[in-house]
């Protein structure tokens, strides 16, 4: 417990502590030296109180004796009056005399003298108010009582003083050996507070010093580069131990800012070999678009000479297709433009349609269900179509019922979700979990793909958005139809 107080005070406290608890030690230890001399001292004063009392009680006997016997003489009012003063003075000494039931020698020849010399100035007095009525005969007889009295009393207090002074004697040689115990004492505790004293300065340096020694290399190391020490342990809440917390937490924070420098590296790396990677799978989903063709712009620039020839001989319909298959292929051949709006999307999705509708006598139902207001989302490009296309090569194009397609934008709390929904054959769960982990491998050969399949799409998804659940497969069994449904965050 002193151990957690000491390290709870601040340097000044501590050096103040320092001065003052061994200048507050050496105090109380004179202050011990000095109550007890005193009460030493007292003692000896007791030890012969009794005999001073027993002088005094003897001083005072002769007196009364005196005053009695020259009143008895003379007769005067002087001498009657000084009887009185020595007779109450010593009727007052005789009262001071112990009167109890100890049986000690002393106690009992103590008793024995007041007894006796409360007789004795019975008669005294008995002998002046005779002397003061002129019966001769009577104070003659009372005065030979109180001279006899008078003299067992006086060797009374002579043995009772000689025997208290024999025991006082001890009592002195026992309190002087006392004395000089207590003096032995104190001179060991003065001995023991130093070296007490020197230990706790000790103690408080080292409590002050070593804390600073280790802040010191440690922050000599970390000059240096190196940021991998072992944290400083802080042991006091004193000055030292703040700036010992603040190292720590500067410490903490320069490798926190390495590691969030480090991981920023890593992401930008991550997020350049992204880039590459995307831009790889647009120029593989482009190389697939435009597969087979010498010169995809000089196509395009044939499909739109055909359409206008088209036009000039009146032939509105064929002019119409050629020119939608020549937006179709203006949009697929865009250079330096991966990312497009929704809008844009869904306007190559109702190009795609129309083709396929004119190849196919229009046997394609395609309806759609828009929010007008989500259409500025960006995305990558070339996403809906290819998904348009597999519903329409793996979904509806075997089936004997009517082909039905249904893109729909809606919003979902935080989400624009957009919806190509088919009533073909439908998906088993094993084949949906395949196409969203990237296994499912399709047969090209029963279909004119164009080769642009939904695991392209699905990873070209995920590294746009940097997420794994951007797209959803839904079907309810065979026969029962597919929905896909793209969760695009909103901008």
């Amino acid at each position: 417990m002193s151990r957690i107080r000491l390290v709870s005070l601040s340097l000044r406290k501590k050096m103040i502590m320092v001065f003052c608890m061994p200048t507050i030690l050496l105090f109380l230890v004179n202050m011990m030296l000095y109550f007890g001399t005193s009460s030493m001292l007292d003692s000896l004063n007791a030890v012969y109180s009794s005999n001073t009392t027993l002088n005094e009680l003897s001083d005072g006997l002769e007196r009364v004796q005196k005053a009695t016997t020259g009143y008895l003489d003379t007769k005067t009012s002087d001498s009657l009056e000084q009887y009185y003063t020595y007779q109450q003075d010593y009727a007052n000494l005789v009262q001071r005399l112990v009167d109890n039931n100890d049986e000690s020698e002393t106690r009992v020849m103590e008793r024995n003298i007041k007894r006796m010399s409360l007789n004795y100035l019975e008669l005294t007095n008995q002998a002046v108010e005779s002397k003061r009525g002129g019966n001769v005969l009577k104070y003659k007889s009372i005065y030979e009582k109180v001279t006899r009295l008078h003299g067992y009393i006086s060797n009374n207090i002579t043995a009772l003083n000689n025997m208290q002074f024999i025991n006082n004697s001890k009592s002195y040689g026992s309190m002087m050996g006392a004395l000089q115990t207590l003096e032995e004492l104190n001179i060991m505790t003065l001995v023991v507070i130093s070296m007490a004293n020197l230990a706790f300065v000790v103690l408080i340096a080292s409590t002050i010093t070593e804390p600073l020694i280790k802040l010191a290399a440690t922050a000599n190391n970390v000059s240096q580069g190196d940021f991998e020490v072992d944290l400083l342990q802080v042991r006091s809440n004193d000055e030292v131990g703040v700036v010992t917390r603040a190292f720590n937490k500067m410490v903490v924070s320069i490798r926190a800012y390495i590691e969030k420098l480090t991981e920023s590296m890593e992401v930008e790396r991550k997020l350049k070999e992204n880039e590459l990677i995307m831009e790889n799978h647009v120029k593989d989903a482009e190389l697939k678009y435009l597969q087979a063709q010498i010169n995809p712009h000089f196509l395009f620039n044939t499909l739109n000479a055909g359409a206008q020839l088209a036009m000039m001989e009146g032939a509105d319909r064929t002019s119409n297709y050629m020119q939608r298959v020549a937006d179709f292929f203006r949009y697929n051949i865009k250079k330096n433009k991966d990312v497009v709006t929704l809008k844009e999307e869904i306007e190559l999705v109702d190009i795609y349609i129309y083709i396929i509708n004119v190849r196919f006598a229009g046997e394609i139902q395609f309806d759609k269900e828009i929010d007008e207001t989500l259409l500025n989302v960006s995305m990558p490009r070339m996403i809906l179509q290819p998904i348009v296309e597999n519903c329409i090569n793996y979904g509806v194009r075997n089936i004997d019922w009517a082909k039905k397609i249904k893109l729909s934008v809606y919003s979902l709390e935080n989400y624009i979700c957009v919806s190509i929904k088919d009533n073909g054959i439908g998906m088993d769960q094993e084949k949906i979990e395949q196409v969203l982990e990237g296994s499912y491998q399709s047969d090209p050969s029963k279909s004119d793909s164009n080769g642009v399949g939904l695991n392209n799409c699905i990873e070209r998804l995920n590294i746009f958005y940097e997420r794994d659940d951007v797209l959803d497969i839904i079907s309810e069994g065979e026969n029962m139809g597919t929905e896909i449904i793209l969760y695009l965050p909103e901008e």
